[in-house]
């Protein structure tokens, strides 16, 4: 009992000698009680506010009643409370003073996101394993679409997703220049077409694993409209190694055929047969950016190639347009070509333009045009059709009824084919468009076509620039087009017919043009009305 009241006594002392040093220095209450009583626990804030409220009201009831303890009241009052003192230095309120700093580096004092969110966020993270798309609300469907990776593999959002948002993020991660007007305003599409191309066009026969190509046609034949190839590799050749001490002639022949690959390019069999939404298809046997390694093989159009070309087009029975140009292909190969395309049920547009097609190929388009297409539009330009050709197809050209365009410019049909055509002209009345621009045509062509001026009221637009007509073929083109009031337009350009029959010739193309707008307008009130 002594022992524990000296400690107290000693305490105390102590605490007086605190205060009495510190002088005038505000100390909390709590850290003096502590001083004085060491063993007694520091009131709360609420009991500190009890506590000093007291404090006031014994001091106030006291003062009057005990004069002498006045001076010791004062200096009661004069100890701070514990929040004015926090509230005036802030190095005193141990509370203020203190930082929680958490162990986990990712934990902040933000918000808890909502149970939605991290829902949003797990189906986002988990798609590729569970893909949920149609299970959700709308909103958190848009937000799935707007959070889940452009490298998802295909078999998981081909099918699944039809959000436009998704496959334009898509295409423009991978491609920088994107014209989605070229393909019906659609991104999935554009997204699917271009990512066969890029396959076709890298691909090089008897290398290239076809398993990643065979798996992705089911899931872009849906939205493949049209195809454009720039560009088919050949396969690489590659020389057997030979013996060293093996120097026969027999060992050189038998080592003679590696230069003959099993497949020159591509085989589009197994792709058109998986596309049967395909309404569009253009090739260039070729390869792009060559450099150095330039070889004239890179650019062979092979029989093998036609041949399998050729089976494939015709197994295409939804195919409307077809282009082959820049790919050699001539006689030989246009007619087994044409062979495969007789009677094709849906074809509209055949372009072999900038090809090597001569007389002979010119005859078996002619027995395309006689009966046996649908043909709207035929580009032969810039080949090597002569006058026997162009006899052949002005021969067809009487008895077609279906073809309104054709592009027989940049070839080499001389006067006598010029006037074949001329001839069929004036009995055909179904085309509206014809260029023959830079035919080495002259006067005698010059007066055919002014006689198809009189007769023909078909004929909408006619080229023939580039031709050497001369001011007496201008003049009886001039009488022609007096009596004509159906052609707009005449391209005259680069054909020596003197000024004064080009600018009467301009005078009636404007009046035909006006009296066409009129018609056109009268059309259109009927079709109203």
């Amino acid at each position: 009992m002594n022992g524990l009241f000296s400690r107290h006594s000693n305490c105390s002392l102590f605490g007086r000698f605190c205060r009495s040093s510190l002088g005038n220095l505000s100390i909390p209450r709590w850290v003096q009680m502590k001083m004085d009583f060491p063993n007694v626990e520091p009131l709360s804030s609420e009991q500190n506010n009890n506590s000093s409220k007291n404090d006031e009201i014994d001091v106030n009831s006291n003062m009057n009643a005990n004069p002498q303890k006045t001076h010791q009241g004062s200096m009661r009052r004069s100890i701070p409370s514990p929040i004015t003192s926090a509230k005036a230095n802030t190095a005193a309120d141990n509370r203020a003073m203190r930082r929680i700093i958490a162990e986990d580096p990712e934990w902040s004092l933000a918000t808890v996101p909502l149970l939605a969110e991290l829902c949003v966020t797990h189906v986002v993270g988990n798609f590729a394993d569970h893909p949920k798309l149609d299970e959700l609300l709308p909103k958190y469907k848009t937000k799935v679409l707007e959070k889940i990776s452009v490298d998802l593999p295909l078999r998981v959002v081909a099918h699944l997703v039809t959000d436009e948002g998704y496959w334009q993020r898509r295409s423009k991660a991978r491609w920088k220049v994107c014209d989605v007007s070229k393909y019906g305003g659609s991104w999935k599409r554009m997204f699917f077409e271009r990512h066969l191309e890029h396959m076709v066009e890298h691909y090089v026969p008897e290398s290239t694993d076809t398993a990643e190509m065979i798996g992705t046609l089911p899931l872009a034949s849906p939205y493949v409209r049209h195809l454009n190839i720039r560009q088919l590799l050949p396969p690489v050749k590659e020389e057997p190694s030979k013996a060293k001490d093996d120097t026969s002639d027999t060992a050189s022949d038998a080592g003679s055929d590696w230069e003959a690959p099993h497949m020159d390019h591509f085989d589009f069999m197994p792709v058109i047969q998986r596309l049967p939404s395909l309404e569009s298809f253009q090739v260039t046997y070729g390869v792009q950016d060559c450099g150095m390694n330039f070889e004239w093989n890179l650019f062979q159009f092979t029989q093998r190639d036609c041949l399998g070309l050729s089976k494939s087009i015709r197994a295409s029975t939804s195919l409307t347009s077809f282009q082959l140009h820049r790919s050699k292909v001539d006689d030989d190969k246009a007619r087994v070509l044409i062979s495969h395309l007789l009677d094709h049920p849906s074809l509209v547009e055949l372009d072999l333009s900038h090809n090597v097609i001569g007389d002979s190929g010119a005859r078996g388009i002619g027995k395309l045009l006689n009966g046996h297409s649908q043909l709207v539009r035929l580009n032969l330009s810039n080949n090597k059709i002569r006058s026997m050709g162009g006899a052949a197809i002005g021969h067809a050209l009487k008895k077609n009824t279906t073809l309104r365009e054709l592009n027989l410019g940049l070839n080499r049909l001389g006067d006598e084919g010029g006037q074949a055509l001329c001839k069929a002209l004036k009995e055909n009345t179904t085309l509206d468009h014809v260029i023959l621009t830079s035919n080495e045509l002259s006067e005698p062509t010059a007066a055919a076509m002014a006689q198809v001026a009189i007769h023909n009221t078909t004929l909408r637009k006619v080229n023939l620039s580039c031709n050497t007509l001369g001011q007496d073929g201008g003049k009886q083109l001039q009488e022609g087009m007096e009596e004509n009031k159906t052609i707009i337009e005449l391209d005259l350009r680069l054909t020596q017919v003197g000024q004064e029959s080009e600018y009467c010739i301009n005078q009636i193309l404007k009046n035909n043009k006006e009296e066409h707008r009129k018609q056109m307008l009268l059309d259109k009130l009927t079709v109203d009305r």
